[in-house]
């Protein structure tokens, strides 16, 4: 199993998410957004896979949902780091890695 470590913009990003679902969605929404993205984080401490390569050198990507994608590096065999819950429909040039 594979400790996982979460960097200060992904612990931010989650909790913008989780703001915005409630704000503008509901507690259902909220629900389903951590579920996922707890499955994408289970699979990764539990199961030795490896997401599409992203253009940033030594990053990876997952999508969450539709509208996030999870961004994280493999720092050595035993700890991921989550960099990005990154929200699609933001201007990709804003996204810093």
């Amino acid at each position: 199993m594979r400790k996982i470590t979460w960097s200060i913009d992904a612990e931010y990003d989650y909790e913008e998410n989780i703001e915005y679902l409630l704000r503008e969605w509901s507690v259902k929404e909220v629900e389903e957004f951590i579920e996922k993205a707890d499955e994408v984080i289970n699979t990764l401490r539990t199961e030795l896979v490896r997401y599409q390569a992203a253009k940033y050198r030594g990053i990876f990507k997952c999508v969450v949902c539709k509208q996030i994608t999870l961004f994280y590096k493999e720092k050595d065999e035993t700890e991921i780091e989550l960099v990005r819950f990154w929200n699609n429909y933001q201007d990709d040039k804003k996204l810093k890695l």
